[in-house]
């Protein structure tokens, strides 16, 4: 099914994408909302950077890719402070979030800080910190990068994971952190 072209262009008041083809200049604060509308999880991403630091980014691109083999995926923009260290890492772990652990998303998306100053967090394959009490863990082999406009697609293996069944994860939706209704 396709749209009519007035409702997928942008109005002439509308600021444009700077990565829109010319013959079609999305309204990137429009499509940006309208990705809000899709209710995603938390994670932190983390890893260790050349110098064996831990690094870590809240992220809500992740994505299961396949079962056969165990692939999942993420995003990170081009602009980030930490492309290079995520692009040449070994490992890196995808911690789901909890609903309780809305203040760790903050501190993972906020530059800069020492995001691991006072963290309580152990080191899972190639180093990469898994965090405490999240909801998953999933610890990844740094395959295979992509260019996907202005973000690094990651895919990789899954090497190990764990998860907490009773644990709620928190959501994003609309810009703004939610938690699933008790049933």
């Amino acid at each position: 099914m396709s749209l009519p072209p007035t409702d997928c262009l942008a109005t002439p008041a509308a600021m444009p994408c700077d990565c829109a083809p010319a013959s079609l200049q999305l309204d990137c604060r429009a499509f940006r909302d309208a990705l809000g509308s899709y209710a995603t999880g938390v994670t932190v991403v983390t890893a260790l950077d050349l110098d064996g630091r831990p690094i870590g980014l809240t992220v809500n691109s992740f994505a299961a890719v396949s079962l056969q083999p165990p692939l999942v995926l993420w995003s990170l923009g081009n602009g980030s402070n930490s492309l290079e260290a995520f692009r040449t890492a070994s490992h890196y772990c995808i911690n789901v979030l909890a609903a309780d652990q809305e203040d760790l998303s903050n501190r993972f998306a906020t530059w800069p800080t020492d995001r691991f100053v006072g963290l309580r967090w152990s080191p899972g394959c190639g180093g990469a910190p898994v965090l405490e009490g999240c909801c998953a863990h999933f610890e990844v082999r740094n395959d295979i990068r992509h260019p996907g406009g202005d973000h690094l697609i990651f895919v990789g293996q899954v090497q190990r994971f764990s998860q907490h069944p009773t644990a709620k994860p928190l959501l994003f939706h609309r810009g703004r952190y939610r938690a699933l209704a008790d049933a």
